[in-house]
């Protein structure tokens, strides 16, 4: 179920780097090499996959760029936190 804009912006007070971008919310992170970026991403997907909800990812050299969004539901819903906190956690 698509979140209420004060129940995003609550969720977002607790999602620490992650910045909102209309319907979706955003965070790159950064590791020391390629090898280590593409590390995090092999353990992101088997984590996103079991929750049946994939980021859009960009890699750019050492830099890994998330995006979470339901496109189902048309906005953020507790999934994108949810992957968010994932996302947080395996960095």
């Amino acid at each position: 179920m698509k979140l209420s804009h004060s129940e995003v912006e609550q969720r977002m007070q607790g999602a620490t780097g992650w910045t909102r971008d209309g319907d979706a919310i955003r965070k790159q992170f950064t590791f020391a090499n390629f090898l280590e970026a593409i590390a995090f991403v092999n353990h992101l997907a088997p984590e996103a996959e079991a929750a049946d909800h994939h980021p859009d990812i960009l890699i750019n050299y050492k830099r890994v760029t998330l995006t979470y969004s339901t496109h189902s539901e048309g906005g953020l819903t507790a999934k994108d936190f949810a992957g968010a906190a994932t996302a947080d956690r395996l960095a």
